[in-house]
């Protein structure tokens, strides 16, 4: 599960509904200005519901449950008038969409047991893209600036890389001939450093064999572009959109040699419904995957999905996210059969947002772990303040550009009349982080008061720049966030010539257990390469056996075994008969 750190988001692509600007003041708003999102999705209001959500023509998402699987027979539901989503071959039950008579009517029928709602689990037009390239074998040579801190942390280039020349050593184990089935929301097509990995995919949200991350013409937030990335990503394969301060050459995976299955269950809101989730597990196993890498989850446990996942287990090793509550871990990560994974930041230490429990196995990176995203999504700040360089983020999904201007203090910019010193004719707006106005609120009250571009300063007392997102592509400015020194500096001469230049990556750093949860995949990956008679069980047993122990001396509920060791787990592997 993806965590952005200031707005609080449990998992990934669910922002909070538009709060309209305050218009109350007497401050003129600029003509012509357009500020905010696109659309939101009513699926939004699935996050923190466990009720079915209505569709416009009043049907509802159901499970329905059979005495035995022979006896799913869709037109058990066709007859009543409802609509048959997804028949589920390996558990007794099918997705329908129903109206109350119908469920009524449905409910008499002699082999149904049980009509139950359909569970949201969340991570918490432009022409159909192109079919990704099917070539698997691994980019053999790149450059070792690839390897990013997260993939060194779990030792995978000492595993394919010994030397260190950026070149994959000969018959090293690289994942190459596994397969991983990524459950997630789909990813880019055009994504340069997955098209050598992409073997084969399915769209559960609508029901195609193109699981790109996209609905029409609005794309997602890339979680499950990242995602695969941080498995598979090639070596030499940067996209045309990369940052000065990055390789030229992107980012290599865990294991660049692994086959990736994408299975789209996630909408671009982020949601997931519980039967697709279970469909998607029919599918990966049914595509020979020797892996499912889960970046999501719920809140919710409930009997068909833990019969699902145990079913599931017993056929290829899940491995899911904890969660970014800081609480008890979210489903699936919460079952038996599950490898539940944490988040560490890169000098191995606990995430505080991640979550724990009695089924909590390993930890991984998860903190500003650097991946793919949708081609040309993300953006690399630079703000000067006159001749002084800040450091400075990108806000995510703040738009690429320049502006120039006079630097005016809008505090938070909760009104209208936050910027007593603002022109339409254009400034740099700074603005304080808040915990109590949304930022999108905060972009559109400048906006509409004439602003070019937005500097956020942080809070005091953070250790690094964290991670602020707009939650949806709409219409913005470049915005980026300073450190709070770097604010408190800039609060003290208003009317300083300011400079904001956003420019546009295929890459960027996401947080949260989302991002952990691929670096234990790529590890488990590297060790049925190497040997690809083991079961899943054997595999599972290789990675916490040999972790790096953290906290307390073994096994805790915040930690788990520890941090996931490739080469640990590989040695392990050699003195295995």
């Amino acid at each position: 599960m993806k965590r952005w750190g200031f707005l609080g988001l449990l998992v990934l692509a669910a922002c909070a509904p538009e709060e309209a600007p305050d218009t109350s003041s007497q401050y003129q708003v600029c003509p012509g200005v357009i500020a905010g999102v696109e659309s939101i999705s009513t699926s939004t209001q699935a996050l923190n519901s466990s009720e079915p959500r209505q569709s416009d023509d009043g049907r509802q998402r159901y499970l329905v449950r059979y005495r035995e699987a022979a006896q799913s027979n869709p037109q058990t539901v066709t007859s009543v008038g409802g609509q048959v989503r997804t028949v589920l071959r390996r558990t007794p039950a099918l997705s329908a969409r129903l109206s109350a008579e119908e469920r009524a009517l449905l409910e008499q029928h002699p082999e149904v047991v049980a009509i139950e709602p359909d569970l949201p689990l969340h991570a918490l037009s432009l022409p159909r893209p192109p079919t990704l390239a099917l070539l698997h074998a691994p980019v053999q040579s790149g450059s070792t600036g690839e390897y990013t801190p997260g993939l060194r942390l779990v030792q995978a280039p000492q595993v394919w890389d010994r030397d260190q020349d950026g070149t994959l050593d000969v018959g090293a184990p690289t994942g190459e001939g596994v397969r991983v089935c990524v459950i997630d929301s789909g990813i880019d097509p055009d994504q340069s450093e997955l098209k050598q990995a992409y073997l084969d995919g399915w769209d559960f949200v609508e029901q195609d064999e193109t699981p790109w991350d996209q609905y029409g013409d609005m794309w997602g937030e890339g979680h499950g572009t990242h995602v695969a990335g941080t498995i598979a990503a090639q070596l030499a394969s940067g996209g045309a959109n990369v940052s000065p301060n990055h390789d030229r050459n992107g980012v290599v995976g865990v294991s660049p040699g692994a086959q990736l299955l994408i299975a789209r269950v996630l909408d671009t809101d982020g949601v997931a419904w519980m039967s697709d989730v279970i469909a998607a597990l029919e599918w990966c196993s049914g595509r020979g995957a020797h892996i499912a890498s889960m970046s999501l989850g719920g809140a919710s446990d409930h009997p068909l999905q833990r019969e699902a996942f145990a079913a599931a287990a017993e056929r290829m090793l899940i491995i899911a996210a904890a969660g970014n509550s800081g609480e008890p871990m979210a489903y699936p990560a919460a079952y038996p059969g599950v490898l539940a994974v944490g988040a560490v930041n890169m000098e191995a230490q606990r995430a505080a947002f991640s979550s724990y429990g009695e089924n909590l196995a390993l930890m991984a990176p998860g903190v500003d772990v650097l991946s793919t995203i949708i081609h040309g999504q993300g953006t690399i700040s630079q703000v000067s303040l006159g001749e002084e360089r800040h450091e400075s983020r990108a806000v995510y999904l703040a738009p690429a550009g320049t502006h120039s201007g006079k630097l005016v203090d809008c505090g938070e910019a909760s009104t209208l009349g936050s910027c007593p010193q603002a022109t339409c004719d254009g400034f740099v707006a700074y603005v304080e982080r808040s915990e109590r106005v949304p930022l999108q609120v905060q972009i559109a009250n400048a906006m509409k008061q004439g602003a070019r571009a937005v500097i956020f300063g942080d809070l005091p007392r953070q250790s690094a720049l964290v991670e602020l997102s707009i939650g949806r592509r709409g219409h913005w400015v470049p915005s980026a966030l300073v450190s709070h020194s770097s604010a408190v500096a800039m609060r003290k001469v208003p009317g300083t010539p300011v400079d904001v230049q956003l420019h546009a990556s295929d890459y960027a750093a996401f947080s949260g257990t989302s991002m952990a949860t691929p670096h234990v995949t790529g590890v488990a990956a590297l060790l049925w390469s190497a040997r690809p008679s083991l079961t899943p069980a054997q595999v599972r047993q290789l990675l916490v056996s040999t972790a790096r122990d953290l906290g307390p001396e073994g096994w805790d509920p915040e930690h788990g075994h520890g941090l996931v060791q490739a080469t640990a787990a590989l040695q392990a592997l050699e003195a295995m008969p």
